[in-house]
């Protein structure tokens, strides 16, 4: 892992040194120069992959398989299971506020650090709440509680510090390497998970007080690597928010700056690099967020995408575990298997999205995405299904779903002019976090009232409708462009 890392980090880096965009204020200190030079845009870049892999372990033991284990343990029913998957969404209604808040803040870095710091350290409680159950101090439902208050506290403060976190990373990547940083990125962080999952996975199987003690201890374990995360994005340059807004108010500005940094002879590197361009030029860009119709068009289709999918995603687990009652080991195997084809498939699309576009990659995937609902209905408990398709299944999600995640990433930030871009993004995901709510709720209550005939029919209307959400998509032909 390794050299390829190393590898791939000095291409970008050259890469980087050759390209001469528009640039940006940075931080509260800097002057109204507003270059950086490559070593610091390297530095920063190679900071937010660390951050990302350490990130990645600490969503291992927050979320996913463990956590779903650790409820059907506590004997959760699936309307929890159900709240589970949507208390992330929910928050981000909030996601609003939270860059309202960001933009008056003097430093991304700052403020990222007050907001999922103590979302994190939140984590803390649970543990605690795990030591007493332990001991008897706290039964199973009270426990159950407990874990959903801290999931709606940490995604709150979570939810407050996205679009920001989001703004702060667009702005560091130099546009024309978006999709392939991107995805070298997220690779990166997959092949953590891939390799922590199994480890966590069978250490909580096989611990030797109970799956429930053991995943105390895995909590405990990620909590303090979600720290050092954080602690990776010191080392990233800095920008100020205020200073940024004011900067590209003044398109006049932006124009005589542009037409001074970009390098006189094709051949020539710059020793200092700007941050990436605005979308589209200071003209064509409308102050109304609602009279931006590719802005409005892409809100449709996330939000119907959002909904479709998490209609049924939630219970995907729930069935392996419960349904056909497969040890956590099994289930964190599959859920490798996944992480893997969706880690070898991020640096491809990547650099796909890069030459054609991230909306064909969208259209094509989601297509894919959307009969995986009704593949599921096929699946059971026979050694065939147990050792070639479900391991099958779960590589083709991976590797399908790596296309939608990177290329949904990159489109609203394609979108989304630079000047107020957090509030951008934090409507996007405010419109995503109610639709998916709202489908996790409905699929939740009828998985539960309607017994197994009902997951049955939630994964047919499933991909029905994330067939349909693809419309907006193909209808505007120029989105993103």
């Amino acid at each position: 892992m390794d050299s390829s890392q190393l590898e791939t980090g000095a291409s970008l880096s050259i890469e980087i040194a050759q390209i001469a965009s528009p640039p940006t204020i940075l931080s509260p200190s800097s002057t109204l120069s507003p270059r950086i030079s490559k070593d610091a845009i390297r530095t920063s870049l190679r900071a937010s992959t660390v951050d990302g892999v350490f990130a990645a372990v600490f969503s291992i033991g927050t979320g996913g398989i463990l956590l779903g284990n650790f409820l059907v343990e506590l004997d959760a029913t699936p309307v929890i299971f159900g709240m589970v998957s949507s208390i992330p969404m929910v928050v981000n209604l909030f996601q609003p506020m939270g860059a309202y808040l960001s933009e008056r803040s003097t430093s991304r870095f700052l403020y990222s650090l007050c907001t999922y710091g103590i979302a994190r350290l939140l984590w803390l409680i649970l543990v605690i709440g795990i030591v007493s159950f332990n001991v008897g101090g706290l039964n199973s439902n009270q426990l159950v509680i407990l874990s959903l208050l801290i999931l709606v506290c940490s995604h709150f403060l979570g939810g407050l510090g996205a679009a920001s976190w989001l703004s702060w990373i667009a702005m560091l990547v130099p546009r024309q390497l978006r999709g392939r940083y991107f995805g070298l990125r997220n690779s990166i962080a997959n092949l953590t998970e891939l390799v922590s999952l199994p480890i966590a996975g069978l250490a909580v199987s096989h611990w030797y007080g109970g799956s429930i003690q053991g995943y105390g201890v895995i909590l405990l374990l990620s909590i303090f690597f979600g720290i050092v995360s954080l602690g990776c994005q010191y080392f990233q340059v800095d920008i100020n928010p205020q200073l940024q807004n004011t900067y590209y108010a003044n398109s006049s500005q932006t124009t005589e700056i542009q037409s001074d940094s970009v390098p006189n002879k094709p051949d020539e590197i710059s020793e200092a690099i700007s941050l990436p361009q605005m979308p589209t030029p200071p003209k064509q860009i409308d102050s109304s967020i609602w009279k931006n119709s590719n802005f409005l068009v892409f809100l449709l289709y996330f939000g119907s995408w959002t909904f479709a999918v998490n209609l049924s995603a939630p219970f995907f687990n729930l069935y392996l575990l419960d349904t056909l009652n497969l040890d956590v080991s099994w289930v964190t195997f599959y859920n490798s298997l996944r992480a893997g084809a969706h880690m070898l498939m991020l640096i491809v699309w990547g650099r796909l999205a890069d030459k054609i576009g991230n909306r064909p990659i969208l259209i094509s995937t989601g297509i894919l995405i959307a009969v995986i609902p009704w593949l599921w209905l096929k699946m059971g408990s026979s050694p065939l299904d147990l050792w070639l398709w479900l391991p099958l299944l779960h590589i083709f999600i991976g590797a399908n779903w790596g296309g939608v995640d990177l290329c949904n990433n990159n489109l609203q930030i394609e979108i989304a002019p630079v000047k107020n871009q957090s509030i951008y993004f934090a409507i996007a995901a405010a419109v995503a976090g109610a639709s998916g709510a709202l489908g996790t709720t409905i699929g939740g209550f009828i998985a539960q009232f309607a017994g197994s005939f009902g997951i049955a029919e939630v994964f047919v209307v499933s991909g029905i409708l994330r067939l349909a959400s693809l419309v907006p998509l193909i209808v505007k032909k120029d989105l993103g462009s």
